[in-house]
């Protein structure tokens, strides 16, 4: 069905981003929007709130100097959609699909909506394994397993989009499947962006990754489309090219502080901290689209970056996002200060699907007596280091100064990782080696059958 065009003469009124109009019976949520003005250009806009008696619309350009009176507003008929394709990898395009590497225009292999509904609970199939990001701390201690929703607190200054970088340039699927990693930059700097094309340009992992880009001077409505433009492409690639997806986006507070901008200017009542009420339905619909659908190839999983702001766990936006996502990783200001990259602190940090993905049976077993070993060393060396400032070292018992060294070299051999990716069986050996310093008699973890596993050597003798 062709659609049908519809024309306004006069808004009702404009505020910041806003326009409203009036008696529009016809209006789609979603729906495109062309605003013309005498002795000014065309505007865009999109149908934000299709209420029974006034229609709000989201300009995306700027609307200083508007004159709502005289607008002259058409209604396309035409809900946003974007298009998608195996040839989309490799490109550059802006929040809203448009290129934004000097290219033509995809062609793509389809249309789909932007504003797609979340994943069906009960079409989802359980997960059953991992992504390999290369890096140790996530890799072996909170395993993202496809199909997770797997979250990065990070704060002011801390290297939470450099992080993104390294996990877009280092993902794999880690038995060889067909894999694509989608990046989606929110209200991030034009250097920012530089940095990112430069950087995945020379690492090689532009060829294989959709970078979708929003800049800081783009329009806010911008933001709030970018996560939902990325998330089409993520789903064409994954449940109908049979690729294993992973979509990178940075930063998340970006995109709430749009979603409370453009709230304040509806002049909507607000919630925690000026946030409107209905922010956790929000984020769930980007968040939910992660997951796998039975009897569908292909998998999206998501890693969310949060900037915390003031480090504060609390805050409406991580507290959220804590809720619906399944675990978080959270960085580190102290290990940040001693230049270890990436400064994920292993403590409070969690995968909550971690077992569904590292294995079967006995190969679970071992790599969780492994993974809980070590953090019950560190735990305790991290104590030590706390009680070594009250006492000094000398007054600690050999085993807590032993898990004072252990804890050092955790942090620096183990989780720090400059510039060397690792795979998970190097990731699990660098681990061992660790635990292999310590006396049997601090292990305990780790069963006797899983140590004399780790110390045997081919020919069944004891190492």
């Amino acid at each position: 069905m062709i659609p049908i065009a519809r024309r306004y003469r006069g808004a009702e009124r404009a505020t910041g981003p806003l326009i409203y109009i009036r008696r529009t019976p016809t209006v789609a949520l979603g729906e495109w929007v062309l605003i013309r003005t005498p002795g000014e250009g065309l505007r865009r806009g999109q149908v934000i709130d299709a209420g029974r008696d006034v229609t709000v619309i989201q300009v995306l350009e700027e609307t200083v100097g508007m004159p709502p009176a005289r607008a002259e507003v058409t209604l396309t008929g035409e809900v946003g959609s974007v298009t998608v394709g195996r040839e989309l990898l490799g490109r550059v395009l802006n929040g809203m699909g448009a290129p934004a590497d000097g290219l033509p225009a995809p062609i793509g292999e389809a249309l789909r909506p932007i504003w797609a509904a979340p994943l069906n609970p009960a079409r989802r199939e359980r997960p059953a394994d991992f992504i390999e990001t290369g890096l140790s701390a996530i890799d072996g201690m909170n395993t993202l397993v496809r199909g997770q929703k797997l979250p990065v607190f990070s704060g002011p200054g801390l290297p939470g989009l450099d992080l993104a970088a390294r996990i877009v340039e280092g993902a794999r699927a880690p038995h060889g499947e067909p894999f694509a990693v989608i990046f989606v930059g929110i209200g991030i700097t034009a250097r920012e962006t530089d940095a990112f094309l430069e950087r995945f340009e020379r690492s090689g992992a532009r060829e294989r990754s959709v970078l979708y880009l929003n800049e800081t001077r783009d329009p806010t409505i911008e933001r709030l489309l970018a996560p939902r433009v990325a998330l089409a492409q993520a789903e064409f690639l994954a449940f109908e090219a049979g690729m294993h997806v992973l979509v990178v986006i940075a930063d998340m507070t970006h995109y709430c502080e749009a979603l409370r901008e453009i709230a304040t200017a509806r002049e909507e009542i607000p919630g925690r901290r000026g946030y409107p009420g209905y922010m956790y339905t929000d984020l769930a619909s980007i968040y939910e689209r992660a997951g796998i659908v039975a009897g569908r190839p292909g998998s999206v999983t998501q890693i969310p970056i949060v900037t915390m702001p003031d480090d504060d766990i609390t805050h409406p936006i991580p507290d959220l996002t804590g809720y619906i996502t399944e675990g978080q990783v959270v960085l580190s200001r102290e290990l940040h200060r001693q230049g270890i990259f990436p400064p994920i602190d292993v403590l409070p940090s969690l995968s909550r699907l971690m077992n569904a993905g590292i294995g079967a049976g006995k190969t679970v077993a071992e790599h969780r007596e492994w993974a809980d070993q070590l953090y019950a060393v560190y735990t305790r060396g991290r104590e030590a280091r706390t009680m070594a400032a009250i006492v000094g070292e000398a007054g600690l018992s050999p085993a807590d100064r032993r898990a004072l060294a252990f804890a050092e070299r955790f942090e620096h051999d183990f989780v720090g990782q400059e510039d060397a990716r690792r795979t998970i069986a190097a990731t699990i050996d660098a681990g061992w080696r660790l635990l292999d310093g310590l006396p049997r008699e601090d292990l305990l973890r780790v069963s006797d059958a899983t140590w004399e596993a780790r110390h045997r050597t081919p020919t069944g003798s004891a190492t």
